[in-house]
């Protein structure tokens, strides 16, 4: 791995808002997304984001800690780290297959 080197900066807090948005959505952390960013501007600014939508809700804490709690306990498990946004979309996928699929067959 190469080696790492922190990089600060003050933004305005209107753009910090849209980042913390932005990365909680792709599930990564502030080192991953800021170099994804630095990388597409200096490898020719590859676009890898601009197919995606942002859905922002807000939960119960309780919820919150239940997921955390499920999401720790699969690592665990399984060995493989998985991010809320991929256990949210997941989720949303299998409901969205499975009306589909009853919607084919109702017709």
């Amino acid at each position: 791995m190469e080696a790492t080197r922190n990089l600060c900066a003050q933004i305005p807090i209107s753009l910090h808002d849209k980042v913390r948005e932005e990365r909680e959505s792709l599930g990564q952390s502030l080192s991953e997304y800021v170099t994804q960013i630095l990388k597409e501007h200096f490898e020719g600014g590859k676009t890898t984001m601009t197919a995606t939508k942002t859905l922002a809700f807000q939960i119960p804490e309780e919820l919150d800690l239940r997921i955390k709690n499920y999401l720790a306990a699969e690592k665990e498990r399984t060995g493989k780290k998985i991010s809320q946004r991929e256990f949210i979309v997941g989720l949303i996928e299998q409901a969205l297959d499975s009306y589909e699929a009853a919607d084919t067959t109702a017709e």
